[in-house]
């Protein structure tokens, strides 16, 4: 496979660039989870709890409906300006929500900033891909799920501290010089520049982005909508001379099994987040809350790190998507039946480190088996796939809420369930050199 390897690029040029990566999957993150303890303060400041919902809604919608507009971008005219693209609409986005003096022009906001982060978590990973060979690049991606997952789980806690040091608006505003300093970064990023002279595919993009907004907003109408447009959207991108998501990437079942276990995860794992802070904050306040949160985020560091290297090693991946959802079972059955805080914490141990097994393994392991031109499809299929997961996690998971909070956890099972079923269906295929 055409792989870049990293004697052309060696890793000490790469650590700038490399910075800039991480850094811009870390901010991306985090301002998906850092509005949950501000939320409250926003609504109030707005006079109503509109707001409050859309806050969250329109950042994960944005997100998932571009990811797969960046992966065919990034394949058609080069990652790197995507990429650059990507970061300065995410950093217009939170100056945007930072000023906003109304709760639409921060929703608009967060619109702007939800497409930005679209295209940040497609070309990093995709960046990833072509940098390195799969096993050399495994310890990298161990340190994007390192990313990754600490900003998920540690939103709550800064959005908390943030919040209370220097009102809501700093939870956006801190986004911009750490933004500048991953565009710096990232200008030192040495990537091919292509241009593929194809037709845009226009009308895949709008009917996946309607579908995926159809579906995440689980209402009648709009469920209906959304099974209209993914219809329509097989049609037409089985005519299409250049798809923006080709169907035949779900011919390899490693792409197909890995979507499907992106998007039990993303519900899973980063759909339960803001309900775990709630759950946390039970008989504390926001920043305490958030703070009993911290050993999770370090079993996530683990994990994801140990993952990384075991891989990097052996070329084996299976494993950890298996060990991931089965370990989340046992950490979700555990808290359905322990009482206390430090046994409620252990369990959290154990449900940190399924998250971190998961995060980036299948983006690893469907590169793998993917053309070099499909790379960027790839990479947002999969990240489209966990986005949409992420999304649907808070919705679902808000109406098992109103059974009380172990109605969270009840709901988590058969989902968790599912995933291990599923991680059983991976082909047996060794990261390549």
């Amino acid at each position: 496979m055409d792989f870049l390897v990293s004697t052309i690029a060696p890793p000490r040029a790469l650590k700038p660039a490399l910075t800039g990566l991480f850094l811009s999957v870390f901010l991306a993150m985090l301002d998906a989870q850092v509005v949950a303890t501000a939320l409250p303060r926003i609504a109030a400041e707005f006079g109503g709890t509109g707001a409050y919902a859309w806050v969250t809604t329109a950042y994960l919608l944005a997100g998932s409906a571009t990811a797969p507009l960046y992966g065919k971008l990034g394949d058609v005219f080069g990652r790197k300006r995507v990429l650059l693209g990507a970061l300065a609409l995410f950093l217009l986005g939170s100056l945007a929500c930072g000023l906003a003096p109304s709760a639409a022009f921060l929703i608009a906001g967060r619109v702007l900033q939800g497409a930005g982060s679209g295209g940040l978590f497609v070309s990093v990973g995709a960046s990833l891909g072509e940098l390195f060979t799969p096993r050399e690049g495994a310890k990298y991606f161990g340190w994007f799920s390192i990313c990754f997952a600490v900003a998920s789980l540690a939103g709550p806690v800064a959005g908390g501290l943030l919040t209370g040091l220097a009102g809501w608006r700093s939870i956006f505003l801190v986004n911009l010089p750490l933004g500048l300093v991953a565009l710096a970064c990232l200008k030192t990023l040495d990537l091919p520049r292509r241009r593929r002279e194809a037709p845009f595919d226009f009308a895949g993009v709008l009917l996946l982005g309607t579908a995926i907004t159809g579906f995440t907003l689980l209402t009648p109408w709009s469920i209906a909508l959304g099974a209209v447009a993914a219809g329509v959207f097989v049609v037409v991108e089985r005519r299409a001379e250049a798809p923006v998501l080709p169907l035949r990437l779900f011919r390899d079942r490693t792409f197909t099994v890995s979507v499907l276990l992106s998007v039990l995860a993303g519900f899973a794992f980063l759909g339960s987040v803001n309900y775990l802070a709630v759950f946390l904050q039970a008989d504390a306040g926001p920043a305490e809350g958030g703070l009993r949160l911290v050993p999770m985020t370090l079993a996530v560091s683990v994990s994801s790190v140990v993952a990384g290297k075991v891989i990097a090693r052996t070329g084996a991946y299976r494993w950890a998507p298996r060990s991931s959802m089965a370990l989340g079972l046992l950490a979700v059955l555990g808290l359905l039946t322990v009482d206390g805080l430090p046994l409620v914490l252990a369990c959290l141990v154990v449900f940190g480190f399924a998250a971190g097994l998961n995060l980036q393994v299948l983006a690893m392991a469907t590169q793998n088996t993917a053309p070099a031109a499909d790379r960027g499809a790839v990479a947002a299929g999969v990240n489209l796939a966990r986005a949409l997961g992420s999304a649907l996690g808070p919705v679902a998971l808000g109406f098992a809420y109103h059974a009380g909070t172990h109605g969270v956890f009840l709901a988590l099972l058969p989902v968790l369930a599912l995933g291990l079923v599923t991680a059983f269906a991976l082909p047996h295929v060794l990261l390549s050199r």
